[in-house]
């Protein structure tokens, strides 16, 4: 799972850079937007997946006790 979240977390840091050569070359505002848009959401999953809840654990801590790993 944590190369999982290593890929989507370069993924992110892909699009951002992809947004902005884009919004340099001149393409309309909204492709680089969406880019922008998606790289948030996809490290605010990573944050979700990472960050301890109430518990204390976080979620992908208590996935890999359920799973043995």
């Amino acid at each position: 799972m944590n190369a999982v979240l290593s890929i989507i977390m370069l993924a992110a840091g892909a699009l951002v850079v992809g947004a902005y050569l884009l919004w340099r070359k001149g393409a309309p505002l909204k492709q680089p937007l969406l880019m922008l848009l998606l790289a948030v959401i996809a490290v605010v999953n990573v944050l979700i997946w990472t960050l301890p809840g109430s518990s204390g654990e976080a979620p992908l801590d208590q996935v890999q006790q359920i799973t043995g790993e």
